[in-house]
């Protein structure tokens, strides 16, 4: 088990390493942050001037291990917009963003498993079609579609939600501002969690649909209905028990996607989390905080993943076997 650990850290740390390369060479191409911070009045030679005191004139392999220096440490440079650290930034802006995919993953949850259930076990009910035939629209259509049909429909149309922001907010602890804790703040959740749950969650009914119906052709779930079990029983304690491990792989890495995901819905519903504060960041040229974000979002993916292996690894013996050979 010490060597399966080891192996996935290793993994996960190469994965890490790449990550920062990947995010260095985009750096390179993005624009002149000099030029945005200095504007048009600045001359050539104290803008050149500016560029030796921020380092962007050394070769890429300097920069990239002085990054790569700092960032063990935890520091990820500083934003040349906000003139302030860039894991500060982040971090001041993530309380927004994990509160809209804490929000999906709960919807997700609450209809994902009830719906791929149901489609497994009448998979030629009417309602499995329709649920089937609804999770291939789901996810043939772009988010930011999603996101601006529900605006239209529940915001211009019928005046029910709100269309923008995070609406009114109150202290969870310093560092943290919350929308769950008062009404206002759940209704402006509700529009853009419900189209960020338009991408993942038919991804989920169709998984636990195909598990559930290869578990309930299983010799031990025939058996336990001949014991005569109760119905609820023989589907929630010995057949969708079973269908759990592939689900919490999947969630896992899902879980990574979500984030990435926000960009766009972010940008639709003016939610002012890292995923609009990557879009700023972008316009301005400020390839400092791009790269702590693209590092930042990269560690998160890969530490739930990470995290996900080992779990899976410790419940299901047959992994590390399999990972020996």
């Amino acid at each position: 088990m010490f060597a399966f650990i080891i192996r996935r850290i290793s993994q996960a740390v190469l994965v890490m390493l790449v990550i920062s390369v990947i995010g260095f060479a985009i750096k390179q191409n993005v624009g002149d942050p000099v030029r945005e911070i200095t504007g048009i009045s600045v001359s050539a030679a104290e803008r050149e001037q500016l560029r030796d005191q921020l380092g962007l004139n050394d070769p890429f392999p300097v920069q990239w291990a002085r990054f790569l220096g700092k960032a063990v440490q935890g520091d990820l440079g500083n934003s040349f917009y906000f003139k302030r650290p860039a894991l500060e930034v982040i971090l001041s802006k993530a309380p927004a963003t994990l509160e809209l995919v804490l929000a999906t993953s709960i919807i997700i949850v609450l209809l994902s498993v009830p719906m791929g259930i149901y489609a497994a076990v009448k998979p030629k009910s009417w309602l499995s079609r329709l649920f089937m035939g609804a999770s291939i629209v789901g996810v043939s259509i772009p988010v930011f579609l999603t996101a601006i049909l529900l605006i239209y429909i529940f915001s211009v149309g019928l005046g029910w939600l709100p269309s923008y922001g995070r609406g009114q907010l109150v202290t969870l602890f310093p560092g943290w501002d919350t929308g769950f804790l008062t009404k206002d703040g759940l209704l402006h959740l509700v529009m853009p969690s419900l189209a960020l749950t338009s991408i993942m969650l038919p991804l989920f009914i169709r998984l636990i649909r195909a598990e559930m119906k290869e578990v309930l052709e299983s010799e031990y779930i025939k058996f336990a209905i001949a014991k005569g079990l109760r119905p609820w029983r023989v589907l929630l304690v010995h057949g969708f028990k079973n269908t759990l491990m592939p689900v919490i792989t999947v969630g896992g890495v899902q879980l990574g996607t979500m984030i990435a995901f926000t960009i766009l819905t972010e940008t639709v519903f003016q939610w002012k989390g890292m995923g609009s504060m990557f879009i700023e960041a972008v316009e301005r040229a400020d390839s400092s905080l791009m790269v702590a974000y693209l590092v930042f979002v990269g560690f998160v993916f890969v530490t739930v993943n990470t995290v996900v292996d080992l779990i899976y690894g410790l419940v299901n013996p047959m992994v590390r076997v399999a990972g020996r050979k």
